[in-house]
């Protein structure tokens, strides 16, 4: 197909339509020919303006010819001054090749880095983190932009293609990390992890293996790998793995409606981002992918102060709710005072807690998710943090242990005490390693119990309720000074998922 077949008609016999019926937004594309006079690359440049009233993505193709072993492309745009409070530039770049650029094409998707590289480059051995390496098929290739935000004055944008002819490298093998860490395997227990890490994959400033040894570091058992956007380090970790640290594939996905994590995905599973949340239908079809393919979906950072990053889908479609996301924060407290009142109106979904660590200065496990599981494998991790039973933690030093009995039955997080309306209901909660702390017991109502605990850091918390006042308890543990982590005062140390009390 030469450049002047691109039409939009064409497009879509070509396979290459986003989504049916949708609008395909084409840039002035570029086409190669073979080389001449034994050249070995050849570069062409696009350039062009992005004003305010734009879409959310761009497609400029490429004609790739025969005979390229790789392709590299760079970019660039301006940055002009723009008024406190207005949004100036930033423009993100990926690439699909000649498979097609429709909604959910896995196999088109060759990579995504956002806004935070200025180029990559593909061959059939390797790629820039985030880009997947294969073969250089000849086609129409896509260069996808995303002007995240775009000033006043414009956006002017310059895309550079770079195309080496020669043979190919040897093909790249993917290496994904092992199922099991024979070292941490305990049976049924309590197992911590953080499930939302960054790499250099995405937009992170760690490598994988940097990220296993901080991991290590931290106490966890398990880690999910959720770069945005992209599954090209899902390919690569079993280069890292360890014994010690079990490692899950995931995806932070990326939308311009807000991130929700997709954790325990198959390796090399991609999850398409290319809608907003007034597309739930298209939102329903990748959660559905995510469950088909055995995961979870996270909601993640729901009040995060900045543009995308909140939120907007719906609640009761997600498995989980990210209430706690790095050191403590407001933002934090008010996930936690939306997700309580979810609960209160009988609409649980269970919590976890996320580092979503970045740089070498975001500390990994801070916070972490400690969850029962029948094992440390991913089937019953998953099984476990749906079912709720967990509890969110600053660190490895922290203990926690939280039931209800009523002297003949007990229940523990996550799970239900079917107890009569009149029976009473002991709650008992030990806490460790939490000195310069409060715990409080809450119900439907609020906080019912607090107590302060010694300068041990250890302490045993008991209160008695009935069903017919208390539909559920959970535990909180905050730190009034805030703490080394965070200027936020009555910052939290812990927290459970609920504990039910009686028959319904």
């Amino acid at each position: 197909m030469s450049l002047g077949d691109l039409t939009r008609r064409n497009l879509l016999l070509a396979g290459g339509a986003v989504a049916a019926g949708a609008a395909v937004n084409l840039l002035p594309g570029v086409a190669f020919g073979a080389p001449a006079g034994g050249t070995s690359q050849q570069t062409k440049t696009v350039t062009g303006t992005f004003t305010p009233s734009i879409s959310d993505w761009y497609y400029l193709p490429v004609e790739v010819p025969k005979g390229v072993n790789q392709i590299d492309v760079s970019y660039s745009y301006d940055k002009p001054a723009v008024p406190a409070g207005v949004r100036g530039n930033a423009c993100d770049i990926g690439m699909f090749g000649p498979e097609g650029i429709q909604l959910g094409n896995q196999r088109g998707f060759r990579g995504w880095s956002g806004g935070f590289r200025t180029s990559f480059s593909i061959s059939a051995s390797q790629a820039t983190p985030g880009y997947i390496p294969g073969p250089i098929t000849p086609g129409t290739w896509h260069v996808i932009l995303g002007p995240y935000t775009v000033a006043p004055q414009g956006l002017n944008y310059q895309v550079q293609i770079t195309l080496t002819f020669g043979p190919e490298g040897q093909p790249f093998k993917p290496h994904p990390a092992p199922a099991t860490a024979s070292a941490k395997q305990r049976g049924k227990a309590w197992y911590r992890g953080d499930c939302h890490l960054h790499t250099v994959h995405s937009d992170g400033q760690r490598t994988p293996q940097q990220l296993v040894t901080d991991a290590r570091g931290a106490g966890l058992d398990f880690i999910v790998s959720t770069d945005h956007n992209t599954s090209s380090s899902q390919l690569q970790w079993g280069d890292e793995a360890t014994d010690d640290l079990l490692i899950l594939n995931g995806e932070e996905v990326t939308t311009r409606s807000g991130h929700w994590p997709a954790i325990g995905l198959p390796a090399g599973t991609w999850i398409d981002w290319r809608y907003r949340a007034s597309d739930s239908k298209d939102f329903q079809h990748f959660v559905d992918q995510v469950h088909k393919a055995g995961g979870l979906v996270t909601a993640a950072h729901p009040f995060a102060n900045c543009f995308g990053c909140t939120y907007e889908f719906a609640y009761e479609i997600a498995d989980l709710v990210e209430i706690w996301n790095g050191p403590w924060t407001e933002d934090d407290q008010a996930t936690v005072d939306h997700w309580d009142g979810l609960l209160r109106s009988g609409k649980w979904i269970p919590a976890i807690g996320d580092s979503d660590a970045h740089n070498p200065n975001q500390i990994v496990a801070l916070p972490h998710t400690v969850v029962l599981a029948d094992s440390l494998r991913q089937k019953d991790l998953l099984a476990g943090l749906k079912a709720g039973r967990s509890w969110l933690a600053e660190s490895s030093a922290v203990q926690l242990s939280f039931s209800v009995s009523d002297g003949g039955k007990s229940a523990g997080i996550g799970e239900r005490l079917a107890s009569d309306i009149g029976t009473p209901v002991t709650v008992t909660a030990q806490v460790g390693g939490v000195p310069g702390t409060t715990v409080s017991i809450l119900d439907q109502l609020g906080p019912e119990h607090s107590e302060t605990v010694p300068d041990s850091g250890t302490a045993t918390v008991t209160w008695t309720t009935y069903p017919r006042y208390s539909r559920w308890v959970r535990l909180e543990v905050r730190r009034p000074s805030g703490g080394p982590n965070t200027t936020t005062p009555n910052a939290m140390v812990a927290m459970t998922n609920p504990i039910f009390v009686g028959k319904s």
